[in-house]
């Protein structure tokens, strides 16, 4: 596997979690914060993975 193919996998993975985010906000805020956080955790992996290459 490339690894821009990993980055850019990170990257979607970030844009899911957060229309899970945009989902959840009105029903289960708790969930919708621990998704943001989730995702914002894939999106800094994802900036890491590109910077380390």
């Amino acid at each position: 596997m490339s690894k821009e193919l990993i980055g850019i996998l990170l990257l979607a993975l970030a844009g899911f979690l957060i229309g899970g985010v945009y989902a959840t906000w009105k029903s289960v805020k708790l969930m919708a914060i621990l998704l943001g956080v989730a995702a914002l955790v894939a999106a800094g992996g994802a900036v890491a993975w590109f910077m380390s290459s």
